[in-house]
């Protein structure tokens, strides 16, 4: 994957289309105050100028997800192999294995993985009578039925929307062809406006996302940690006016 910080404008529409792709909980004010969101893909916003200016300023703000990283801290520390290393090089997650430790979660240097500190889809957000339940019916109509909810306990993160990876894969064998590049579109990706997002096969020297990846303006986060992330990012360009 790679991201534009010139293109993007920190609007958050990847944030809330990741968390509807991948029935990711809304937990409520009270959880996020103590350090308890769960959204998949956060939006870091960074200052730059004189902060004694404040006129001055200039905000970038970045995207932040999994990084799929090459060499992933938090496979090595799981004591279950919950978050394993696919042979198409996407981090995923085994919910069923997963026993909660949250060493994953300590190891990793981006803080992308969510823990689920409570069974979010069966909590009542405090309403009385049958209030609840009667509520529950639309949340549950409003899940995507490709992607498993997860229950107390379980560790999640960013996957690159593995089930979308899947169902072009199936139908492009079934159509006896291989992928093509762009074929396969994130949530994240799919929702930005100012398409900032790419996303495709990097072992592709052809495919948009290698281009990027190799353009001079390319960066990854705390490469010096030698994780290898997958994720790129243009730098913001800041040119005067």
């Amino acid at each position: 994957m790679s991201i534009d910080l010139t293109s993007c404008t920190g609007c958050g529409s990847c944030v809330i289309a990741c968390q509807v792709e991948n029935n990711v909980p809304v937990v409520g004010r009270d959880e996020v105050r103590v350090g308890r969101e769960m959204h998949w893909l956060r939006i870091d916003r960074y200052y730059i100028g004189d902060p004694d200016q404040p006129e001055t300023l200039q905000v970038a703000h970045q995207p932040m997800l999994c990084q799929q990283c090459d060499n992933a801290p938090c496979e090595t520390v799981c004591p279950v192999l919950a978050t394993v290393h696919s042979s198409e090089g996407i981090n995923d997650m085994v919910y069923n294995r997963c026993v909660g430790t949250r060493y994953c979660s300590n190891n990793c240097p981006y803080k992308v993985r969510r823990f689920n500190w409570m069974q979010h889809w069966y909590n009542d957000f405090g309403w009385k009578n049958n209030q609840a339940k009667e509520s529950k019916a639309p949340r549950y109509l409003g899940l995507n039925p490709e992607v498993a909810v997860r229950g107390r306990g379980v560790m999640e993160k960013c996957n690159f929307c593995s089930h979308r990876i899947a169902a072009a894969k199936i139908a492009a064998k079934n159509e006896g062809r291989v992928l093509k590049d762009g074929e396969v579109k994130t949530a994240c990706q799919q929702s930005c406006a100012a398409d900032a997002i790419s996303f495709g096969n990097t072992n592709d020297k052809d495919a948009e996302v290698s281009k990027l990846s190799s353009d001079p303006r390319s960066f990854r986060v705390l490469e010096y940690l030698n994780v290898g992330p997958q994720v790129a990012y243009l730098t913001r360009v800041r040119n005067s006016i």
